[in-house]
């Protein structure tokens, strides 16, 4: 979505992706409502992972996994239940991320396609904590919810996390931890490297 016509993005209210250190990360999330406890920021080290991969054989779901909005729900097995991305949730001028009502049920239905290479323990080794997050441990849970967010993407952020944090209401008698992931130094660095 950074490479969108500068008309485009407009119309999505996308900015051109800047650096951010943790105190600006940190004003973003409380603009977003985001829990600063549970405030982390993606690790260049995705990316080197990402890139590891064989590209032929996982195209699509190395391309999936690197977009800037992302919501992926593991469960208490550490496995990929559901995936939500930008990419699939299509709408204008923004994005429709409850198109075929997917978010009315805990955990949401299928939007991307499921798959299992990146598990949710590889994953958050590639999170670096803000200052105020608190630590936790996964086996007091029975789902952990990645959101994957940035400031560039602007009120499409915002909007993805508004459904899960409303999503996440539905979950009764599940204890189900969210996480907040920054990705905006890795789109820098990104859109830095395609230049």
């Amino acid at each position: 979505m950074t490479s969108c016509t500068p008309i485009f993005q407009l119309f999505y209210g996308i900015k051109t992706p800047k650096q951010l250190n943790d105190q600006r990360i940190i004003q973003y999330s409380e603009k977003f409502n985001i829990p600063l406890t549970d405030n982390y920021k993606l690790d260049s080290s995705y990316v080197i992972f990402l890139t590891s991969l064989d590209t032929a054989k996982f195209k699509v779901e190395i391309k999936n996994h690197n977009q800037p909005l992302q919501a992926l729900y593991y469960n208490g097995n550490g496995q990929l239940e559901s995936f939500q991305i930008n990419c699939y949730a299509g709408g204008f001028p923004n994005l429709h991320w409850d198109r075929d009502s997917i978010f009315t049920t805990f955990p949401p239905k299928e939007q991307a396609p499921i798959d299992n290479i990146i598990p949710l323990e590889l994953l958050l080794k590639r999170l670096q904590p803000l200052p105020q997050t608190n630590s936790f441990l996964i086996k007091n849970y029975e789902y952990v919810i990645i959101v994957f967010w940035s400031r560039f993407m602007g009120r499409q952020s915002k909007r993805l996390i508004e459904v899960v944090q409303e999503n996440c209401k539905l979950a009764k008698g599940y204890n189900v931890k969210i996480i907040y992931v920054n990705t905006d130094n890795l789109f820098v660095f990104t859109d830095n490297e395609n230049q």
